[in-house]
């Protein structure tokens, strides 16, 4: 049904920027939008149609199609699409189908470019998205140190042409650097091996010193790629090695920078959605860190990367249910793959388990229950080829309490809610977390929107999710410093994890649970919150702002690891921060703590 004008007018004062325009600016606006509906199914543009307006999303899910026809976005509630397009030449750049029926409110192109002109809010937000758009990967705006190969293969003037051969072949590597204590001396490659030695019929024990290219050309972490190129261009060389204070940190190949411009979110999926075998996905998701870390270095912001990277994680599953249905037949009834969890929030990172649950049609037999056992036995395993390794806490389709019909499901939310034990508390934060990723989505609506208004009228129940919410306390010390770890492996380190990005989730969940919020993203749900009155507009910035420095510092931590040859974790040491980065980190914490401590004492949503 078409939206009134009144309905209109309450829905675009919850959506930013409309939210900031005066009440005059609104209200002459408002006559401007037209409401229309799309099933599911619909294409609602295609590539490179001229577009009519800027579509806003009152109701439903739309997909985002690139120019490669690889699903880019899956939005909901709020989301706008199509600005893109209207910033440049008024065409398409994507195309945009219904995945469920939707109420879309759409501000024709005329409207849109004069709200830019005459608003600065409209403009600021816009040009913000624009902005945040994925960079593609750039030679000439990268920096070396993130192109080469830290740790380079590396031996002594006096090793023999045989011993660095075999070193060579055993290691996959074309090259090694001579370092005579940590001087660079030289470098050699399997052409020099193949040119002066076997071509030059010398004897295997020649010293390398004697084969090697003496005094190579090197580049600095801090160079561009651009230069990289330009070099082995110019010196017809395939090898650059990279030094900082005269000693050698790394080497950039010819590989590495195809490698780095073949790894994009986009051909990552393209990959996976072609892939045949979990092995073959697990060579691509292989390519993630090497992903995030270019996204990074690009600039892009926290909520971009997680978003792209759990992209690809929504798409290997989804590829391994299609594997799973053309290996064991069609289902007997229809079911619901979901993710929760940071892949249910859309918040994954460099390092991720995984959490997944299944539901099933109400008409399923019990005779048709090994079906689905067998295709989560199949979906778990091949995550887990793919590196998202198995859940400790057994979170998963695999679990048969966590693979059951939706009655089963409904009546577990209903027992959780009713009788908020500790480990309901904790059922319940995992689940209400839950995003569908593939199969009938219709199976989730309903019961998605039954148990949130249920559970926020139960103030019992709510009262133990706030209770529950505040385990996870940001790592503030007694006086100005913070409380790290104390022993173990990460001793005097902070976990950006549990103690740093995990309290604001539980904060954000608890907002969405009061203003029954469908929303599974933290950010999101933070957003819809404000745009609900669920939570201050001052305390809600404050915390959203608190929220990306963290967010930002610990994806920063994990492309430096990465950049560094380590596998991301979330553990990071304080003294790894300069002072002016360490203040700021704290001052995040300290308006975390604020908005638990002002929850914790009852003083409601508002901050």
């Amino acid at each position: 049904m078409p939206l009134d004008t009144a309905a209109l007018a309450r829905f675009l004062s919850a959506v930013h920027p409309y939210d900031a325009l005066s009440e005059e600016a609104l209200t002459a606006l408002l006559p401007r939008f037209e409401s229309r509906l799309y099933f599911a199914g619909d294409e609602i543009y295609s590539l490179g149609c001229d577009l009519e307006g800027l579509y806003l999303i009152h109701e439903g899910q739309v997909e985002i199609r690139d120019e490669n026809d690889v699903p880019v976005s899956l939005l909901g509630r709020r989301n706008s699409f199509g600005e893109r397009g209207l910033l440049r030449d008024g065409q398409s750049v994507t195309s945009a189908r219904a995945i469920e029926d939707c109420l879309l409110v759409i501000l024709p192109r005329d409207a849109f470019h004069a709200l830019l002109d005459q608003e600065d809010a409209a403009r600021r937000f816009f040009d913000r998205k624009r902005a945040a758009k994925p960079q593609k990967a750039d030679l000439a705006t990268s920096r070396v140190e993130t192109l080469m190969a830290p740790a380079p293969l590396t031996c002594p003037p006096q090793t023999t042409v045989k011993e660095a051969a075999q070193i060579m072949h055993s290691r996959h590597i074309s090259s090694v650097c001579i370092l005579e204590g940590t001087e660079l001396l030289g470098i050699a490659t399997i052409r020099d091996l193949s040119g002066k030695v076997v071509g030059g019929a010398l004897p295997f024990d020649t010293p390398i010193k004697d084969i090697m290219t003496p005094d190579p050309v090197t580049l600095s972490p801090s160079d561009i790629g651009s230069d990289v190129l330009h070099m082995m261009m110019e010196r017809r060389i395939g090898h650059v090695p990279v030094t900082e204070a005269g000693k050698l940190v790394g080497i950039v190949t010819q590989t590495d920078l195809t490698r780095f411009q073949a790894v994009s979110s986009a051909e990552l999926v393209s990959e996976i959605a072609h892939a045949h075998t979990a092995e073959a996905m697990a060579e691509v998701t292989a390519r993630i860190p090497q992903l995030l870390l270019q996204l990074v270095a690009g600039g892009n912001r926290h909520e971009v990367v997680t978003r792209l990277i759990t992209d690809i994680a929504d798409t290997a599953t989804r590829r391994l249910l299609a594997l799973a249905e053309e290996q064991f037949g069609p289902p007997p009834v229809p079911y619901l793959w979901l993710a929760c969890g940071s892949q249910g929030r859309q918040e994954q990172t460099g390092v991720s388990d995984q959490d997944n649950c299944l539901l099933i049609d109400d008409a399923v037999t019990d005779d048709q229950m090994p079906y689905f056992a067998k295709m989560a036995e199949f979906v778990c395993a091949g995550l887990d080829t793919c590196g998202y390794v198995f859940c400790p806490g057994d979170m998963m389709a695999t679990n048969p309490r966590w693979c059951q019909p939706v009655r089963v499901w409904r009546d577990y939310f209903r027992s959780w809610i009713n009788k908020p034990s500790p480990e309901a508390q904790m059922l319940a934060s995992v689940m209400f977390d839950l995003r569908p990723i593939g199969g009938t989505v219709g199976l989730f609506a309903d019961l998605q929107e039954t148990t949130l208004e249920a559970a926020s009228k139960n103030s019992i129940f709510v009262a133990h999710m706030l209770s529950n919410s505040l385990k996870h306390t940001p790592p503030l010390g007694l006086l100005r410093g913070f409380a790290t770890i104390r022993s173990g492996e990460h001793k005097n380190q902070l976990d950006l994890k549990h103690n740093g990005v995990v309290p604001v989730v539980d904060l954000g969940r608890i907002y969405a649970l009061q203003g029954k919020l469908a929303e599974a993203n933290t950010r999101a749900r933070l957003e819809g919150a404000m745009a609900a009155g669920v939570l201050s507009q001052t305390g809600g910035q404050d915390l959203l702002d608190a929220y990306d420095l963290i967010a930002e510092t610990r994806l920063e931590h994990q492309a430096e690891q990465v950049k560094s040859g380590q596998a991301p974790d979330n553990y990071l040491a304080p003294a790894d921060l300069s002072d002016f980065e360490r203040s700021h980190l704290r001052d995040a914490f300290v308006v975390v703590k604020s908005l638990q401590s002002a929850v914790g004492h009852g003083k409601g949503m508002l901050g």
